[in-house]
């Protein structure tokens, strides 16, 4: 059984992470009673922690605001996770300020914990594989990412400094309403007011980021994560593709996923199940075609390419080498 001491530090653990945590609540996490989590906090209030009693309906207690944090202190199991989501925020490219901030971090981590956990965690890490490279992506600016996450938060209006892919840069106004990591790099998702159309830019070609005065109302429909890869499946490539594929919306989607190709029913069958195969159609664009045929020998599904007719040639082309290799002694 926790002794008072561990209890009265596990309280102090609880405050820290924020917001105002109920007498029932605080009793419920330290398996204690209301008046033993009062006499808890006494104690911490004895220690010069200012802890803050909220009365109301949905009152309770918190830490002072711009409270300052004691040296840290991690469990072993926060510890692998704090070391952990570095490791893989790192890999998988979605760290701001490159890889420096990530390190230092670690670094900073690895200086305070106990030799025996140090250790452990090393053992892990050095035991550690991964089945892709490193994500080697441009990082966002901090202060830039800060800013839209305020106004995502608060529905303001930002402008920002933007370069597109062709190397144009622009000044706009963006009403963002969400951002989303995604494949390695940060996105903003809003509507551009001047055209009234939904707009996503990548954070890390964002020179900067200014909130302006107002606000905007929060749209209705799908959610950031979704309108920015339906923004992928529909943006301008030098390539529109039209395919129909016999299949379940999940066989196709373990190829095809939502940010590379739209789908939608051929034939519309909704008195079947779900789960029965039928005819879907797949839209999609590409500035090039070469990865197309292999990907959908993948699928190993019945398919019917409708346009480009350069598709159809390639895959009777990859058709015809399979062939012959097979052929051959």
């Amino acid at each position: 059984m926790p002794r008072p001491t561990g209890r009265v530090l596990t309280l102090l653990e609880l405050l820290q992470s924020g917001g105002t945590r109920t007498v029932a609540e605080l009793a419920d996490r330290l398996g204690v009673d209301g008046r033993t989590v009062r006499r808890y906090v006494g104690q911490l209030i004895d220690l010069d922690v200012p802890v803050e009693s909220v009365r109301g309906r949905y009152g309770g207690y918190r830490l002072a605001p711009g409270y300052r944090l004691p040296p840290l202190m991690l469990s072993d199991d926060e510890a692998l996770a704090v070391m952990l989501g570095l490791v893989a925020g790192r890999r998988a490219g979605v760290m701001t300020a490159g890889h420096t901030a990530s390190e230092t971090a670690s670094a900073k981590i690895r200086r305070v914990l106990p030799k025996r956990i140090a250790r452990r965690l090393d053992t892990l890490l050095e035991s550690l594989a991964f089945t892709d490279q490193p994500g080697e992506f441009a990082a966002p600016d901090a202060g830039v990412l800060l800013t839209l996450a305020d106004a995502v938060r608060h529905r303001r209006p930002v402008s920002i400094r933007y370069t597109d892919r062709d190397g144009r840069r622009s000044e706009r106004t963006l009403h963002a309403y969400g951002i989303v990591a995604h494949s390695g790099r940060w996105y903003v998702t809003g509507t551009d007011p001047e055209i009234g159309e939904d707009r996503t830019f990548r954070l890390d070609r964002i020179a900067d980021a200014r909130t302006l005065p107002g606000s905007f109302e929060a749209p209705v429909g799908p959610d950031p994560a979704q309108r920015v890869l339906s923004g992928f499946a529909t943006a301008e490539y030098r390539h529109e593709v039209v395919l129909r594929i016999h299949g379940t919306v999940e066989q196709i989607r373990a190829r095809l996923p939502a940010g590379v190709a739209s789908l939608e029913e051929y034939a519309p069958t909704a008195d079947k199940d779900r789960a029965t195969g039928r005819w879907l159609r797949v839209r999609l664009r590409a500035e090039r075609l070469d990865w197309l045929p292999p990907l959908l020998a993948s699928l190993d599904r019945p398919f019917v390419i409708e346009r480009p007719d350069e598709l159809r040639v390639l895959v009777i082309a990859l058709a015809q080498r399979l062939a012959s290799h097979a052929c051959q002694a």
